[in-house]
């Protein structure tokens, strides 16, 4: 049909496609605009996404622009604006097709733009990539978010029919989407407060990565439908006869438990599958808080209570927002059955959390919903902090994944912390200067221990000293990322101090040995020949190791430095040490007939950047300067010193690589043959495989560390690589 006909069609016959009509009546459902103008708008939007995405198939041989249709009506079903639902019409018209963002700005404006530009940006995540990409991408992804929480809305609506539609996939592919969103998205689906979304996100990972076990839980559930069904109304009868004698207006019905859920407690509990209590859940609806309690006490004068499983998350409501009143009765024949009790409002934030109650529906729009606290302290950390994606990943993952717990102050005030907080954490979450000044606590009024884990209800009082500073032995056991963040940021002020006061030493030692002190001003101004900002970042980078005084006089004393080589350094400054075949050889700095052995923490290669520590009866340890078991305190700094290598081009040296991808049939071949075509020996591997996950440790030789960086580059272009990184000891 001519796209110009068809553009008209519905004006003229006055029949639209029937996918856009039910997209259309789930709109105008609750949107109270001007309905000729939301169609308008929105048939402009389909036939620009039909248009572009035409021809294109999924793999289910479907047209590909079902699926855009598909995360349009779930975004409607959320009931959200009109800009949000548009977006998930065309969040893949500029990766997939030939339109541009000039082409979206043009027809739909600055607003739907940027939303359909965000989700593209995340659309290329690889979450099951190499780690260091991995956490990289995730750190994009929750500045994009920070940019508008309307960008990961569609998204989640994108990965759940993705999800619903993944036994099209290959295995391998099926297997990282499932892992990728139970690792990421349910975590964050869970923190943003939208149990639906991650309730049936949990069921279709459950169903791809552990189909057995689904079909155990499925098939108990369809045979025990009728009784539970019978059960619940009994139940329900009595109570909506008692409630509606106080005049209060409510909605009571039972909710299913999700399979995943079921799974886990069987598993985790060790329980017998008719031993799981809350698969009989009833769900009370009432119109203000006042009633929430008031049918609570009538649930209660006609059920007998479990003491034990009340709770209230009204008065204490979740980090995301989730209130509710839990309480599990004994119901017919004394089955165990729980019951949430919660108005409309709070109904509709338990479903979808952040999109239940957002300012975009009355036209605005905002940056970050004010009342999701964690996702505040998150933005914070990234705007303070330009962490190491590695470490980024580090600070969330617990935050991520715990649940919470509620503690309180000496003044009573409630402060909710992750399960396995300590009494750090708690200091650092109370203010950032309690925590760096924490040098003792009281949990309910007795001393214990920094370290000690608190639980719900504890009183905790932290004891402060000025003298006090967050020591290297918190990292062990912080968890909160506020925590983590701020230790991370004070001991790394120290340790910039220490290498500062280190390269000072270091310069001063070295021209010292040369003659040469006399230069030391003329190497301090230098510091813009080193690509350094500063002289104070030149001489912290002598001190960690990043660059040596001899590397320096190369470039601005040659021939200074030549004329010493030749006339002060002595043969028994080399020393060899031997490999599975070649020697070794290492230059100290002014030290001769010292006997020397490597870090096993950090293995060095030719290549790697070095520094010496003296190791008390043992000569001098060489290790990488980057290497985290080298001492960098103050009382030892006297004790480092300058190494370099002196090497043979044909040297050999062992290293260790960790591969970690997909595993199938032939895979340990192509890595084998990989590794084997650049001309690199292989020493040993071991290989195990957990989840159709399998993970590779090789000892390879090779010359240097340049041939190594190009021997992991050739294997991460391998098909199904996820990881692929060096590690210590051999």
């Amino acid at each position: 049909m001519d796209s110009r006909l068809y553009r008209i069609s519905p004006t003229l016959f006055g029949k639209y496609p029937k996918q856009f009509d039910k997209l259309f009546k789930n709109i105008s459902s609750y949107q109270k605009e001007d309905e000729e103008e939301i169609k308008s708008i929105l048939w402009n939007a389909y036939q620009f996404g039909d248009y572009y995405h035409n021809g294109q198939k999924r793999k289910s041989g479907k047209p590909y622009f079902s699926h855009c249709l598909a995360v349009a009506e779930t975004l409607a079903l959320w009931k959200m604006d009109l800009t949000t639902i548009i977006a998930g019409l065309l969040h893949d018209t500029i990766e997939d097709t030939d339109a541009t963002l000039t082409d979206l700005k043009d027809s739909f404006g600055e607003e739907l733009c940027t939303l359909v530009d965000g989700v593209t940006k995340l659309g290329g995540l690889k979450f099951s990539s190499r780690q260091e990409k991995q956490a990289g991408n995730f750190m994009k992804m929750l500045i994009s978010v920070a940019q508008d929480l309307r960008v990961i809305i569609i998204k989640f609506a994108d990965r759940l029919h993705n999800m619903k539609t993944i036994k099209y996939m290959t295995p391998i592919k099926r297997h990282r989407i499932a892992k990728e969103t139970r690792d990421v998205y349910i975590p964050l689906a869970h923190r943003l407060g939208m149990s639906t979304v991650k309730s049936q996100l949990e069921d279709l990972v459950f169903q791809t990565l552990n189909p057995v076990g689904y079909k155990q839980i499925d098939s108990k559930i369809k045979s025990t439908n009728r009784d539970r069904e019978a059960i619940i109304k009994k139940v329900v009868k009595p109570l909506e006869e008692e409630i509606s004698k106080y005049g209060i207006r409510i909605n009571i019905y039972g909710r299913a438990k999700s399979y995943s859920s079921i799974y886990g407690k069987i598993i985790s509990r060790n329980k017998k599958f008719d031993e799981i209590y809350d698969l009989y859940a009833i769900r009370i609806i009432v119109d203000k808080i006042e009633n929430c309690y008031l049918a609570l006490g009538i649930v209660h004068s006609i059920y007998t209570p479990m003491q034990d499983r009340f709770k209230d998350f009204i008065a204490n409501p979740k980090s995301n927002g989730y209130q509710s009143v839990h309480t599990t009765i004994f119901g017919p024949s004394a089955k165990k059955i729980e019951i949430q009790i919660r108005t409309k409002s709070m109904e509709e934030t338990a479903e979808i959390g952040i999109a239940a109650h957002w300012i975009y529906k009355n036209g605005k729009t905002s940056k970050i919903d004010k009342n999701i606290k964690w996702l505040r302290e998150l933005l914070d950390i990234l705007k303070n902090e330009s962490n190491d994606p590695k470490e980024f990943m580090d600070l969330l993952k617990i935050d991520l994944y715990n649940e919470q717990i509620f503690v309180f102050t000496p003044a009573g005030d409630l402060i909710q912390l992750p399960v396995g907080s300590t009494t750090v954490d708690f200091a650092f979450q109370v203010h950032t200067q309690i925590g760096v000044r924490c040098m003792g606590a009281k949990v309910n009024h007795k001393i214990v221990p920094l370290n000690t884990k608190l639980n719900n209800g504890d009183m905790v009082e932290i004891i402060t000293s000025k003298r006090q500073i967050p020591s290297y032995g918190w990292k062990k056991f912080i968890i909160t990322s506020k925590a983590r963040n701020e230790v991370n940021r004070y001991l790394k002020k120290i340790e910039e101090k220490e290498c500062h006061v280190l390269g000072v030493e270091l310069l001063e030692k070295t021209l010292r040995r040369l003659k040469m002190l006399h230069i030391s001003s003329e190497i301090k101004n230098s510091f813009v020949k080193f690509g350094f900002s500063d002289e104070n970042s030149l001489i912290k980078a002598i001190g960690s190791g990043n660059i040596t005084v001899r590397e320096i006089l190369k470039k601005i004393k040659p021939k200074d430095i030549t004329k010493f080589k030749n006339t002060k350094i002595s043969k028994s400054s080399f020393f060899n040490f031997t490999s599975s075949r070649k020697e070794r050889a290492i230059i100290i700095d002014g030290i001769d007939n010292v006997m020397i052995s490597f870090g096993r923490c950090c293995n060095p290669i030719p290549g790697d950047n070095l520094i010496g520590f003296i190791t008390r009866g043992r000569g001098v340890t060489v290790h990488q300067t980057f290497c985290k078991n080298l001492p960098l305190i103050n009382h030892e700094q006297d004790r480092m010193i300058s190494v370099e290598w002196n090497v043979k081009s044909t040297d050999q040296f062992n290293v260790k690589l960790k591969v970690v991808g997909q595993d199938y049939k032939g895979w340990l071949r192509e890595l084998s043959e990989c590794i084997s075509k650049q001309s690199i020996n292989i020493n040993s591997v071991d290989i195990r495989v957990v989840e159709s996950i399998a993970e590779a440790k090789f000892i390879v030789e090779v010359n240097n560390k340049r041939q190594l960086e190009r021997l992991i580059r050739k294997i991460k272009k391998l098909n199904n690589i996820d990881q692929v990184e060096r590690i210590g000891q051999t």
